[in-house]
């Protein structure tokens, strides 16, 4: 299986009066416009996604629908699994439902998502330095369903190597 990890596009800065709820924090314009070429490359890279998980934050689904839109990847699934203060070990137990998938994509948050990418890669979240730029993503290989430190890291991208 191939697990492709993106982090949102570019948000705006936390601000409780305009957003008490974190979780409604939504992108800039700026931040959608980057994206949407960054996932026109993403697709290219990657163009056969059957599954596309997404964290339900606001940030976080729509990157996921401009994946949808721009790279003809699935409409997004909601993946509370990938809320920024989950530990990894609960979203490979999530992902465990996609294990006759030969590919899934998910869009999250730092530092969950970092911390998941060390864990599948050395089966320890603090055991790498992997940091994914915001709109950036990450490809990790596996011999079957993810599983702690059985991942092999494929490609990581950011934003500036696809020229965005």
């Amino acid at each position: 299986m191939k697990l492709y990890l993106v982090r949102h596009a570019v948000a705006h800065d936390r601000d409780y009066d305009r957003w008490p709820d974190d979780s409604l924090r939504t992108l800039t314009p700026e931040g959608e416009e980057r994206f949407r070429g960054v996932a026109e490359e993403i697709g290219r890279i990657a163009p056969d996604i059957p599954r596309l998980f997404s964290s339900p934050f606001e940030r976080a689904w729509r990157t996921a629908e401009i994946l949808h839109e721009a790279a003809g990847w699935p409409a997004p699934e909601s993946f509370p699994a990938m809320e920024p203060d989950v530990p990894p070990e609960k979203a490979v137990i999530a992902l465990e439902t996609t294990a006759d998938s030969n590919a899934v994509a998910l869009v999250g948050h730092r530092p969950q998502l970092h911390e998941l990418a060390s864990y599948l890669l050395c089966g320890d979240e603090d055991g790498a330095e992997i940091r994914i730029k915001k709109g950036g993503a990450l490809c990790i290989r596996f011999d079957g369903p993810p599983k702690a430190g059985a991942g092999e890291l494929l490609w990581l991208i950011t934003p500036k190597v696809v020229g965005k």
